[in-house]
This record gives structure tokens, C-alpha cells and sequence, in this order.
């Protein structure tokens, strides 16, 4: 499942893939899976991303209910 709400807060802040992997210490190619849905990052990884972003592992982790 592609993981738009973390486009969505990357792009918020005027981040493009490669400016938010720089920060967080990863490749662009891992955000860009991200994104997409092709690569399940670890909680660390989600911890590091959101701090970095301002918002919360619900804000930009949590699958909504159908």
C-alpha cells in the first residue's frame, strides 16, 4: 500500500526524497520505496522519519480502517 500521507508531510516541508534521506540517513531509493509501498521500514527508521518531519508514527504509519 503506497504511503501517501509520508509524501504528503515530506512534500509539506519542501523536502524532495533525496533531502529527506540525507536527514535521516538512508538512500532516496529507500524513501521512494517507501512511498510506494515496496519496502516495510523498521520502527527506528519510522521513528527517525517522523521526528524528522515533526509528526507522529499515527500520522504518518497508520493504515485507516476501511
Amino acid at each position: 500500500m503506497k504511503n501517501l500521507k509520508l509524501k504528503a508531510a515530506r512534500a509539506a516541508m519542501d523536502l524532495s526524497q533525496q533531502d529527506l534521506a540525507d536527514k535521516v540517513g538512508v538512500s532516496r531509493q529507500t524513501i521512494n520505496a517507501i512511498e510506494k509501498g515496496d519496502y516495510n521500514p523498521t520502527i527506528n527508521l519510522c521513528r527517525t522519519i517522523c521526528r524528522t518531519l515533526g509528526r507522529t508514527l499515527d500520522d504518518i504509519f497508520w493504515e485507516e480502517e476501511e
